[in-house]
């Protein structure tokens, strides 16, 4: 099977897919809802371009099945290539204009919840099928991924993390409290690269039998799996991979979205919410609540273990073999 993926000029996803040893092109794009007057003549010529160049890639390539996973870097592909057949995942509950756009092209729409169906006229195309979490995650046991992190086992963990980039109010708001959190736990903390040197510092000033609870880095990548299977409570923001990823390893969750990302985040935050699995604080009361919250659910383990229990109830650990059953069956449709 020959695969092509098809992003934006100048992101990050070129490198990461090109390490996968998947073809990478890059065509213009940009997005038109909500920039201001100025830049919108230049993003709707970005947008022409970009159809432009998804022609061309498509004359070229001859696909068989589109597969959109929403943004707006895929709008051009979808008007140049509406008579193929395709597949839309939509990541988080609420999808943005983008993936409501891309909904009315696209054959079948794939949804982490079935809650996201509200959001779509069409509902004989929706189908739920979880939330796709990448190839050996779940393979990580708390015993070995203890072991990795160099965990004790009789002191519970609580992992921080704030992605690629970091977040910094969390990082803000842990530095403020990490003696009191070193005292009721062993932290594993993932900064982000933009706070890092900060973390670094305040590492430093630590007591040594503190220092030795503290587990801080910039960033885990085939180790994440590591840090979610040896925690017993996350905090971090709602982006759409929490679906995923915590449901997965059942790992309950107290969840700041990101104050400046539309509605995104604080609806994925309020859906795992409202099912016992999570609970949410709002951005800027972080530094006040972060510390009693962490507290009351660390002394209250019963909580915990209902939190988890809900949690896992709502994993899908097949989502990505359904997505490529509905690709499959739309190519054998085709045929």
């Amino acid at each position: 099977m020959q695969m092509l993926w098809v992003g934006a000029r100048g992101g990050m996803e070129a490198g990461l897919v090109e390490r996968e040893g998947i073809s990478f092109q890059a065509i213009p794009a940009a997005g038109v809802h909500g920039v201001g007057l100025r830049a919108l003549p230049g993003n709707l010529f970005r947008l022409v371009q970009g159809v432009f160049a998804s022609r061309r890639i498509l004359r070229t390539f001859r696909p068989e099945v589109l597969f959109f996973t929403g943004g707006y870097v895929a709008v051009p592909m979808a008007l140049a290539g509406w008579r193929v057949p395709s597949l839309l995942f939509v990541p988080d509950i609420e999808p943005g204009l983008a993936l409501q756009t891309l909904a009315r092209f696209a054959d079948r729409v794939a949804v982490t919840s079935a809650a996201s169906a509200r959001f779509f006229p069409h509902k004989e195309r929706i189908v739920p099928t979880g939330y796709p979490t990448r190839e050996g995650l779940g393979a990580w046991d708390r015993t070995r991924a203890r072991r990795i992190l160099h965990l004790a086992d009789d002191l519970p963990v609580l992992l921080v993390s704030g992605g690629s980039r970091g977040a910094r109010s969390i990082n803000e708001s842990v530095l403020k409290h990490l003696p009191d959190l070193l005292e009721m736990a062993q932290v594993v903390h993932i900064s982000g690269e933009l706070d890092w040197p900060v973390v670094q510092a305040r590492t430093r000033d630590l007591p040594q039998t503190q220092a030795a609870r503290y587990h801080a880095f910039p960033y885990l990548y085939e180790e994440m799996g590591a840090a979610l299977a040896a925690a017993d409570l996350a905090v971090s923001r709602a982006g759409a991979s929490t679906l995923g990823e915590y449901p997965l390893f059942g790992l309950p969750a107290i969840l700041v979205p990101y104050p400046f990302a539309w509605r995104y985040q604080k609806v994925n935050a309020e859906y795992l919410a409202q099912n016992g699995a999570a609970l949410l604080i709002e951005n800027g009361h972080l530094s006040d609540q972060l510390l009693p919250t962490v507290r009351d659910l660390l002394n209250h383990p019963e909580r915990l273990t209902s939190m988890r229990k809900a949690m896992l109830q709502l994993a899908h650990p097949e989502a990505a073999a359904e997505i490529g059953h509905l690709l499959l069956g739309l190519v054998e449709r085709r045929s």
